[in-house]
C-alpha cells in the first residue's frame, strides 16, 4: 500500500528545529491551506484547515534555513492518523500531521506573502531508493 498527501498552504509560523537523542535533525513547522467557495445564499464561503509538518535529516535542516512565517510551500509526504482533541472552546477537531518527503518553496527568498520563484528542497536520499542528493545541485 502506498499513500501520498500534497498540501499548498502558507506557514503558520516560523520553523522549529531539534534533534533526536540519536542526533537525527528534525524541524516543524505549521502550514495553513485555505478552502473558498460561494454557497447556496451567493456568500463567500472560506474554511482553513491546519497541517502539523515535520521534515527529516537533511530536508530538516534546509526548511529551518530557508522557510519562514508566512512563506508559501508545496508539502508532499505522509498523512499520519489524525488524532482527536477538544478545543478550548469544547469543540471537537482533529491534529492533522504530515511526515514531509518533498518541500517546495514557492515564495521567492525574503518574500512572505506572494509567489514568485520556485525553491525545490528534496527529502534526504537514504529516504528516496534510487534518488541521488547532491548538495551542488540544491538551486540556493
Amino acid at each position: 500500500m502506498y499513500q501520498r498527501t500534497i498540501i499548498i498552504g502558507r506557514l503558520g509560523r516560523d520553523p522549529e528545529m531539534r534533534y533526536t537523542p540519536q542526533g537525527t535533525a528534525v524541524t516543524s513547522f505549521s502550514v495553513a491551506t485555505d478552502r473558498n467557495w460561494t454557497d447556496q445564499s451567493g456568500q463567500r464561503q472560506q474554511r482553513t484547515t491546519w497541517f502539523r509538518v515535520s521534515a527529516w535529516r537533511r530536508l530538516a535542516e534546509t526548511c529551518n534555513q530557508y522557510l519562514t512565517k508566512g512563506q508559501l510551500v508545496m508539502v508532499e509526504g505522509e498523512l499520519q492518523d489524525p488524532r482527536p482533541f477538544q478545543g478550548r472552546d469544547g469543540e471537537w477537531r482533529a491534529s492533522l500531521d504530515l511526515t514531509a518527503t518533498n518541500v517546495k518553496f514557492l515564495s521567492g527568498r525574503g518574500e512572505a506573502s506572494g509567489p514568485s520563484g520556485s525553491q525545490d528542497s528534496e527529502g534526504d536520499a537514504a529516504d528516496r531508493p534510487g534518488a541521488i542528493l547532491d548538495e551542488e545541485e540544491i538551486p540556493f
